[in-house]
């Protein structure tokens, strides 16, 4: 890392305050597209047991798009393709959840994975890149901000020496009680909805086995959950009871206890881990305060019981890193990081609320509100054989137009001039895409354009080769027809879909007819030095 200023002063393009998987995410996005990255965290070493133990498909995406695909690390997680049973104390289903199958991202709907694992493939990623400098053992402190640059003082927490780091950019990933969120007085908003959980990580021993099944004990006597821990590992949670401290929960003692009735034992398992957790429901009411921003935990807060916390962390990452990257290249004005906030807010306050949801469900230890709940969960069940659906939110108020701007695009399997199948980011090396279905419909793009696009991330490809090809555009296989059923569903047979703009978070931007595929893209452009945010 470039010093200035004499000893004790670091000058980064951007510092990032939190070391966990959606700093190290940010830092290795930031650090590919060659920006000086200067990461600090309190901690001198890495947290070595697991905590969030499972991930969906879109978040298997985004590994895939560093060089991590699921199928790469059977190390770090499995998929798992099958239910998630909910039963209530007496073990008569309430509901049965889906998660089997692949989602359309390309992956399977639903992993289990161990953290640490996983994170030591991040770091040795980050570790190889030049720009990255990290400091473990230092505590962000106060901040101070012009309009040109941030400064952070920084102290070292063995000794207290402190430094100065400035740089263009402050991105807080440094969990739920954020020191850069409160330094920067940003509101933090609560819920209201808490529980303490005692969670449980086992390895266990050999003869051990467990049906590799997702389960949720909803028992007055102890809501519980049991679940596969990632490879080599099963997890289970136990909810706080009215009357127990939270000392009494977290003992080693009690683990053992609670466990004994699944047939683990000391001569059987190995004890992992036991920390008695309290879940909560937050997020912060912004998420950009001048050259500060906020990802992950620092930015929101959910319970457990739809796994999407971490998943919601490493969404954040990979929107905010790509808007970053373009306003410190001078491809955008910095007015395009208003768009981060208000796009991911949307999709992370809606799965806090699912979450809230599900462990109104489940938190039930009064014998009457449960019985009524049972009652209605059982009838629903075998009348309709429908789980509650997760959300499907798009991106809220940003960088996207028209009625599909801000969803989710697809990613199928393909095939290039190799006549090699794999997944398209894949082929094309990276997930933004100018996506047509003649080659000829990309002709009308300038050079300069295209180029200007290919700075961002945004490639230029086409499933069929017709009158005219540009140079740099890639001539694809759609050999599933998944991609021509997509560019259906998304049009009419009045206002056919021809073109699509993905943008490099897999987001779309917004689709085109064939005679309107140079305003797609000019408008994408465009949108990047505009103050005004689209509606979706």
């Amino acid at each position: 890392m470039k010093t200035i200023g004499g000893p004790g002063l670091h000058s980064a393009d951007v510092t990032i305050v939190g070391f966990g998987p959606v700093g190290k995410l940010l830092a290795l996005q930031l650090g590919r597209r060659g920006h000086r990255v200067l990461v600090v965290d309190r901690k001198e070493t890495g947290y070595p047991l697991p905590r969030a133990v499972t991930h969906c498909s879109d978040f298997a995406r985004i590994l895939q798009s560093v060089g991590l695909s699921p199928d790469s690390i059977p190390e770090a997680t499995e998929p798992y393709d099958d239910m998630y049973v909910w039963r209530n104390g007496q073990g008569q289903t309430l509901v049965e959840v889906d998660w089997s199958g692949r989602g359309e991202s390309g992956w399977y709907n639903t992993y289990f994975f161990n953290q640490p694992a996983l994170e030591d493939r991040l770091d040795a990623l980050v570790e190889e890149l030049p720009t990255v400098t990290i400091l473990r053992g230092w505590e962000a402190g106060d901040i101070s901000q012009d309009k040109d640059s941030i400064r952070v003082k920084l102290s070292r927490t063995s000794d207290g020496e402190q430094v100065t780091a400035v740089s263009g950019w402050l991105i807080g990933a440094d969990g739920a009680n954020s020191a850069v969120r409160q330094h920067a007085g940003i509101e933090w908003h609560d819920e209201g909805f808490f529980y303490d959980w005692l969670v449980v990580d086992v390895k266990p021993g050999p003869g051990l086995n467990f049906p590799h099944v997702a389960n949720q004990l909803c028992d007055t006597a102890r809501p519980a959950t049991m679940v596969p821990g990632g490879p080599g590992r099963r997890r289970w949670e136990f909810m706080r009871l009215p009357g127990e401290t939270r000392e009494e929960l977290n003992r080693t003692e009690k683990a053992w206890e609670l466990l004994a009735p699944y047939g683990v034992t000391a001569e059987n398992a190995e004890l992992e881990r036991h920390s008695v957790y309290t879940f909560q429901a937050c997020w912060a009411t912004e998420w950009r305060r001048g050259r500060i921003l906020l990802a992950g935990d620092a930015a929101h807060l959910m319970p457990p019981f739809a796994g999407q916390g971490l998943g919601a962390g490493v969404r954040d990452a990979m929107n905010l890193a790509w808007k970053l990257s373009a306003v410190i290249d001078g491809l955008a004005d910095d007015s395009l990081l208003d768009t981060y906030g208000p796009e991911r807010s949307q999709h992370a306050i809606a799965f806090v609320r699912f979450s809230v949801s599900l462990g109104q469900v489940i938190c039930l230890t009064d014998p009457n509100d449960a019985a009524a709940r049972d009652e209605r969960m059982i009838a629903e069940w075998a009348t309709t054989r429908k789980a509650p659906a997760p959300p499907r939110p798009g991106l809220g108020h940003g960088l996207h137009t028209g009625p599909h701007g801000g969803e989710l695009a697809i990613q199928g399997r393909v095939t290039g001039p190799r006549q090699t199948t794999m997944l398209l980011d894949d082929l094309l090396g990276g997930p933004g895409v100018l996506l047509t279905k003649r080659s000829s419909m990309l002709a009308v793009i300038s050079r300069d354009d295209q180029k200007r696009l290919g700075l961002l991330g945004i490639r230029l490809a086409s499933f069929e080769e017709d009158s005219h090809v540009s140079s740099g555009t890639e001539i694809i296989d759609d050999i599933d027809g998944t991609y021509h059923q997509w560019f259906d569903s998304l049009g009419t047979p009045t206002a056919p879909v021809d073109a699509v703009l993905i943008r490099p978070d897999f987001h779309l931007y917004g689709t085109a007819s064939a005679a309107h595929t140079r305003d797609l893209a000019l408008g994408f452009l465009a949108g990047l030095r505009t103050r005004h945010l689209a509606t979706a």
